[in-house]
């Protein structure tokens, strides 16, 4: 099990229980729970509202994406993330709808709508786990995906597992302590 990290400052349950686990447990999540998450996605604030935000994803159930979202994963990750039941990557359209100019604030919005389905995901004791390890480029050639969209990252999502079921050398990273920054150090003075 996880120790609780320690909070400066109080914040909400929600928050205080999210962490990114490696192990992941085989029960299915019901779609409409699943839809839930991207729902909330969905609702997140955005530069001139034009929710830049876009995602793939698959179920174990849906096995053909399933296994290209896998070979897009670095190596390091694939050894733990084929555990998780549902596989996504997040993307971004890279310029706004109303003027095809750069949207300089697409990542920052996808941040937010990511922060969302997390936090989400965490009222329904699941997990993510957001990885920038993958190959963009696999990306892009496996889904044909165009030059207006860009993929950012990729998340793991699932009921916690059991850890012992991880390959040894991450079982130790799973229990360990949650470490941040001290909350001075965020600021630029």
């Amino acid at each position: 099990m996880k120790p609780k990290p320690n909070f400066d400052y109080p914040i909400h349950e929600l928050l205080q229980k999210r962490w990114s686990p490696r192990a992941f447990s085989n029960k299915p999540i019901e779609n409409s729970i699943l839809m839930s998450l991207f729902e909330a996605a969905r609702w997140a604030a955005s530069a001139m509202n034009e929710q830049p935000w876009r995602f793939i994803y698959a179920t174990k159930a849906n096995k053909d994406i399933y296994e290209k979202l896998l070979y897009c994963l670095a190596d390091s990750n694939k050894l733990w993330a084929n555990s998780a039941p549902i596989l996504a990557m997040t993307l971004i359209k890279t310029n706004f709808n109303s003027n095809n100019s750069k949207n300089e604030w697409a990542l920052h919005d996808l941040g937010l709508a990511i922060g969302n389905l997390t936090t989400q995901a965490s009222s329904l004791d699941i997990f993510v786990h957001h990885m920038a390890g993958f190959s963009i480029e696999n990306a892009i050639k496996t889904f044909g995906i165009s030059s207006e969209i860009k993929p950012v990252t990729m998340l793991a999502i699932g009921y916690l597992g059991n850890s012992d079921l991880l390959p040894e050398q991450l079982k130790e990273r799973e229990v360990a302590k949650q470490e941040r920054k001290p909350l001075n150090d965020l600021f630029i003075k």
